[in-house]
C-alpha cells in the first residue's frame, strides 16, 4: 500500500480477518523525524493513517466494514530481509520451514552471517544469517537462509519497574543517591 509508506510509515502487514475486518499493522521508519519524536507508532499515527487510508479505500471501492490500523507490538514479525536488517543484534524466536536437529522452534540473538570469500567468484554467496542461543552453558550458532524461515518474531522485552539490569547497573557505574528522606525520581515514594 502505497499510501502508508508515503505517509512515512513501513507496511508491516495486511490482513482479512472474518466479518469485514481489514487489519493493518504500521511501524515508524528508523532515522526519519516525526512531528512527534518517538522510537515507537504512536495512537496519532494510527488515526492519520486510519484517516487517509479510509479515504483511498472508498475512492478504490474496497469494500470492509472495519478498519483496524495498529503498531506491530513488542514481539513484531520479522516480515523481510530488511527487517532482519533492522533488528540484527536483538532477541527472536524463529520457526523454521523444516526441523533441525529435531526442532522448528528456535530463540536467540539475530545476526548477519559473514559470507566467505569465494576465490574467483564474480559475485560472493549469499550468507544468509544467524541466531546464537544458549545450550546449557555453551554459545551455539544456528546458521539459516531467509527463504528457511516460516515466521520471525521480536522477543518482547518488557521492564516494568524501570531498573536497570544487573549488568547494565555494573556498567553504569556508582550510583547517586538521593538526599535522606526525597523519593528517588521515578518512583511514588511508597
Amino acid at each position: 500500500m502505497a499510501t502508508v509508506t508515503g505517509l512515512g510509515f513501513d507496511l508491516v502487514d495486511v490482513e482479512r480477518a472474518p466479518r469485514g475486518l481489514l487489519r493493518v499493522t504500521i511501524d515508524r521508519q528508523p532515522g526519519r523525524s516525526y512531528a512527534i519524536a518517538s522510537e515507537f507508532v504512536l495512537v496519532e499515527d494510527c488515526e492519520q493513517v486510519t484517516r487517509q487510508l479510509q479515504y483511498v479505500l472508498e475512492v478504490e471501492g474496497l469494500e470492509y466494514s472495519r478498519l483496524e490500523v495498529s503498531s506491530p507490538g513488542l514481539d513484531r514479525p520479522l516480515k523481510t530481509e530488511a527487517d532482519y536488517e533492522r533488528f540484527a543484534g536483538q532477541a527472536v524466536n524463529l520457526v523454521l520451514k523444516a526441523p533441525f536437529q529435531g526442532r522448528k522452534n528456535w530463540q536467540g540473538v539475530l545476526q548477519r552471517a559473514e559470507a566467505p570469500a569465494a576465490e574467483g567468484a564474480a559475485q560472493p554467496a549469499p550468507a544468509g544469517w544467524n541466531l546464537c542461543f544458549k545450550d546449557g552453558k555453551a554459545e551455539q550458532v544456528l546458521g539459516f537462509m531467509f527463504d528457511e524461515v516460516r515466521e520471525a518474531r521480536l522477543v518482547p522485552v518488557v521492564d516494568f519497574k524501570g531498573r536497570p539490569r544487573r549488568s547494565d547497573a555494573a556498567e553504569a557505574g556508582p550510583a547517586v543517591e538521593a538526599p535522606a528522606g526525597a523519593a528517588a525520581t521515578g518512583t511514588d515514594g511508597g
